[in-house]
């Protein structure tokens, strides 16, 4: 007991300060692996660097610490006696600057997602069945990012999680790529354009019915036309709900995500390639539809055609 007082009374005069902390984690390293070689490759640092350490600390509570023996590095009874504590307290520290790591089977909490109409469409009921299966307690709250600032949302903290394209995010952000897809022209049955090949020019002089939601923001198409010296001629912006309606009723045609198409119709899309100045997202969520097939669904009242 009178050591352990003497070996506080000293260390607390210790000019804390100036002293260095990483000389407490080769310290450890050293206790733990009784080699200053191993302990060093374990910890990132060359030996030389290690050793010099090692000498700093040793200096610095005027002890020699470890003696180098055929059988390894032995600690001396100053460093048998400060093992445990600093062990401990290094590994408190630890914990304390770590952030706590996340257990989904058991979390308890709610995660806000702003989704845009495409992943609402393809990726909400999967994501809902896998967060259910891997994380009952959680909850979800999907939010439409078309109306929202989505960068200042995750900058203050209102958003945990972008699903869909986001420009100017950044590199402050994660990013993860999802899926990819394509997209595909989507018009009425026995539409004029539905019969032959569909050309860059014929697609961009037919009539263009525009999602207005940013979720399937297609301006990409406009600008892998703008080098061809074409652009589309737009003549309706709607809501994505409207879309089936207006194009089984009118010449109009839209462009979407192959994915949302296929939903939209009883009968799959097929298509075969042809030239496009292909345009990939950042996102990864889908590229600019190569191709041309047409498809007349019997009774969803429009078929689809991949544009060019």
């Amino acid at each position: 007991m009178q050591q352990m007082h003497s070996l506080q009374v000293e260390m607390s005069q210790m000019n804390w300060r100036a002293f260095d902390l990483n000389l407490l984690i080769v310290f450890d390293g050293v206790m733990q692996d009784r080699s200053v070689t191993r302990a060093a490759k374990r910890l990132g640092m060359s030996q030389p660097a290690m050793s010099h350490a090692l000498n700093r600390l040793r200096g610095l509570l005027k002890d020699e610490l470890f003696v180098r023996t055929p059988k390894g590095m032995l600690p001396t009874p100053r460093a048998e006696l400060l093992a445990l504590p600093l062990h401990h307290a290094l590994a408190e520290m630890q914990r304390a600057l770590e952030p706590d790591r996340f257990v989904p089977a058991k979390a308890d909490r709610r995660f806000t997602l702003a989704i845009d109409n495409y992943a609402a469409v393809v990726l909400a009921a999967p994501l809902v069945a896998a967060v259910s299966a891997a994380a009952p307690s959680v909850q979800l709250d999907l939010r439409p990012s078309g109306t929202l600032d989505v960068v200042d949302r995750l900058d203050n903290g209102d958003l945990d999680l972008v699903i869909g394209n986001v420009e100017n995010a950044g590199e402050r952000f994660g990013t993860t790529l999802v899926l990819e897809d394509r997209f595909v022209t989507v018009m009425r049955r026995r539409h004029p354009a539905g019969r032959g090949n569909l050309s860059a020019e014929v697609f961009a002089g037919l009539p263009h019915l525009v999602i207005s939601s940013s979720g399937e923001d297609t301006s990409f198409i406009d600008r892998s036309l703008g080098p061809r010296g074409l652009k589309r001629r737009i003549v309706l912006r709607a809501p994505y709900l409207s879309v089936g309606a207006i194009l089984a009723e009118s010449d109009l045609v839209a462009t979407l995500s192959r994915r949302i198409a296929e939903r939209s119709s009883p009968e799959r899309t097929r298509s075969s390639s042809t030239s496009c100045p292909s345009s990939r997202q950042s996102s990864g969520r889908r590229s600019c539809g190569i191709g041309r097939s047409t498809i007349i669904p019997p009774t969803a009242g429009f078929g689809t055609s991949s544009s060019p």
